[in-house]
């Protein structure tokens, strides 16, 4: 057995006349299990797991487009120098933030066309966005890429002298030969965080849009460790990589955030904004309470009038 983590031999393969690659596999599954259990988590809530599938429809495809104008930014050395290089996200290269910020700018558009609580929705996705980034990051595996200093652990990841010299390390680290698999420590932060996500919305009253605020905070906090061991081409400002600057100053957003959304008071009744039009679901009629009794024949839209603050 070898004292390291091989890299996989391929990075795509032949479908008839279709070339498949890896990368792009690994995110299309990722958004598709991030769209099934934003569904279910969505339902919860009393909300309309038909609508998660229109903003996804939306959503995706600016999250493609705001990932990849990410990385042009801000790793332009890594463009391929061909005409289409801007857009060949095929090759890798889709930053995270960029990804999340237009697809989020997006999905709150189609949220408030429905009339929609945005807050209980970003609470139901968060989770499901680390899951995708999760499954994302066995595509970097594929594609030989975000890897960190060299080392000598056993699970050292093996890199192949080209992919070390295209990934625009430091010259005096080409001779080494195995590297810190940080794709790896990504894709079990992600999965772990996602799991402390859910258990806090089960088990503390944590009111919306808390637990995005969270997946903010905590998936930035971690990728300052990350950016600490990454040696790959970036941009550096004073020493240090440019998403280390972007990662500190999102950890921060997400604390402020969260601290910011728990002192506010809790809705009468979240769930009631989420519901269907014209169906309050059983949360939001649970949320609403008993008719009065000196009232018993008010009419069902009495009930549904009183929804939380969008």
């Amino acid at each position: 057995m070898p004292a390291y983590l091989p890299s996989p031999p391929i990075n795509s393969f032949h479908l008839g006349p279709l070339v498949i690659h890896f990368y792009a596999l690994a995110y299309l599954v990722g958004i598709a299990a991030a769209v099934i259990i934003t569904r279910r988590r969505y339902r919860a809530v009393g909300g309309d797991p038909d609508l998660v599938g229109d903003v996804a429809l939306w959503s995706v495809p600016a999250g493609i487009i705001g990932g990849r104008i990410y990385f042009d930014i801000t790793t332009p050395m890594d463009i391929p120098h061909v005409w289409y290089g801007p857009f060949a996200v095929w090759d890798g290269g889709l930053g995270i933030w960029g990804g999340v910020a237009l697809a989020a700018v997006v999905g709150v558009w189609r949220l408030r066309r429905h009339g929609v609580n945005v807050a209980l929705f970003m609470d139901a996705v968060a989770p499901a966005l680390l899951v995708a980034q999760g499954i994302g990051r066995i595509g970097n595996y594929f594609n030989k890429e975000l890897f960190g200093r060299p080392t000598s652990l056993p699970w050292g990841l093996e890199i192949p002298y080209q992919y070390r010299v295209s990934g625009g390390i430091p010259a005096q680290y080409l001779h080494f030969s195995t590297f810190q698999p940080t794709f790896l420590y990504e894709l079990i932060f992600d999965f772990a965080w996602a799991a402390v996500l859910v258990w806090l919305g089960h088990h503390r009253q944590i009111k919306p849009p808390g637990l995005f605020a969270l997946y903010v905070f905590g998936y930035s906090a971690y990728r300052i460790f990350e950016e600490s061991l990454r040696i790959d081409s970036s941009v550096y400002f004073l020493g240090l990589r440019l998403n280390m600057y972007i990662a500190s100053a999102l950890t921060v957003i997400g604390a402020v955030w969260f601290y910011r959304s728990q002192r506010r008071p809790l809705p009468a009744g979240p769930a009631a904004d989420a519901a269907p039009a014209g169906d309050p679901g059983p949360q939001a009629l649970d949320a609403a309470g008993p008719a009065p009794a000196e009232e018993p024949h008010a009419s069902r839209d009495s009930e549904q009038a009183a929804p939380g603050p969008a």
